[in-house]
């Protein structure tokens, strides 16, 4: 037999193994990846520490916002702001729907301005701490909407990124952890009666695997949300020139409106490399981030990374509640069983406090005494 018969005798034998044992392996792979995307879905809700981690800091940043706005609030959002003409007509579409009005329609009365401030303060502390969450969150983002949205320099992208994410959040079970929602839940775990009361006392209705696969496919559609921005942002960024160069970061820190700590600012810009580590780093941070979430060893830098990415956006910038949305947004990619250690630690920490009522009494000196006390021991 020569060499060509050998080599065809060869690939022969090849092919035919590849078309004996090729396609049921193959569809054997096919099978396990499709139970693994099954299993993932329907056993049970994923995140569920990280979406309420994200209610609380979206909560959180709202309150904060109202807050430090409330003294220049009618001349931010209330009659005062008839010099934008915001009151005539709004600048934003938000404020031309019927829907999202409210707000506009009150923004000439002074008093109904001050009301509104206070009743989202409210309802921004009942969603922190998850009370009826699942009623106050549709009511809270339809008056948020209308309220940031309606004068044209009262918002910026943190407050695009928490309105979709809250949208996507209202099909998540944000309140199962870290709540008052939860803790009537376990109360009532075995509740019975008309679906209006079991779902008013938090006992289940609806089969477990389908309201599993309801909540995982929203922590699905936020976390693409969440890939579209910083990769879209990088790509974005990356066709300036100062990226390109490394100098973005520059301008903005001495500008009066990014640059509320002058000082820090200029120190910080002195050293080059800081500037382009900063400048480059970010872009390249953003759009490695999806791709690093799929490995534990490149998540864990890249979500402390971003996190102390935003940080100093807060700090040096000056935008304090944009990071924090973005901060909230971004805690849904650190698992649930991280969280719960966290808390566990927290818990332990807290109880090994040493507890001052329960400290033996220390020993008295003479100094100590009562004065009477000591006066009648000198007189004897």
């Amino acid at each position: 037999m020569n060499i060509a018969s050998k080599v065809f005798t060869a690939i022969a034998r090849i092919w035919s193994a590849f078309w004996r044992e090729g396609p049921p392996h193959f569809i054997n792979v096919c099978k396990n990846v499709i139970a693994t995307v099954e299993g993932w879905l329907y056993d049970q809700k994923r995140a569920l520490y990280g979406i309420a981690v994200a209610r609380i800091l979206f909560g959180s940043a709202a309150l904060g916002l109202l807050l430090t706005n409330f003294s220049t609030r009618l001349y931010t959002y209330g009659s005062g702001a008839a010099w934008s003409g915001q009151l005539e007509e709004p600048i934003n579409s938000f404020g031309k729907t019927g829907f999202f009005d409210f707000f506009f329609s009150i923004a000439k009365n002074d008093t109904a301005v001050t009301i509104f401030f206070l009743m989202m303060m409210v309802l921004a502390v009942t969603l922190i701490v998850g009370y009826r969450a699942r009623i106050v969150l549709p009511v809270f983002l339809w008056l948020w909407i209308g309220f940031i949205e309606t004068p044209f320099f009262g918002s910026d992208q943190g407050d695009n990124a928490m309105r979709i994410a809250m949208f996507l959040m209202m099909f998540t079970d944000h309140s199962a952890r870290w709540s008052f929602d939860a803790r009537r839940r376990g109360r009532n775990a075995g509740y019975s009666g008309n679906a209006f009361a079991m779902l008013w006392n938090g006992a289940r209705v609806l089969p477990s695997s389908l309201t599993a696969l309801w909540h995982n496919l929203a922590i699905i559609a936020l976390a693409c949300q969440v890939f579209m921005i910083y990769v879209s942002g990088a790509l974005y960024k990356s066709t300036g020139e100062p990226w390109q160069e490394g100098t973005a970061v520059y301008g903005p820190l001495h500008t009066m409106r990014f640059g509320p700590w002058p000082e820090i600012s200029e120190l910080i810009t002195t050293m080059g490399w800081s500037v382009a580590i900063a400048s480059i780093g970010s872009i390249l941070l953003q759009v490695s981030f999806p791709g690093a979430l799929l490995f534990r060893w490149t998540r864990i830098p890249v979500l402390f990374a971003m996190v102390s990415f935003h940080i100093g956006i807060a700090i040096l910038m000056g935008l304090p509640w944009f990071s924090l949305a973005m901060v909230g947004v971004d805690a849904i990619f650190i698992r649930d069983v991280t969280w719960s250690r966290l808390a566990n630690w927290f818990k332990k920490t807290v109880n090994d406090l040493p507890d001052e009522a329960a400290a033996p009494e220390a020993k008295k000196t003479p100094g100590d005494e009562p004065y009477e006390e000591l006066h009648q021991k000198v007189s004897v």
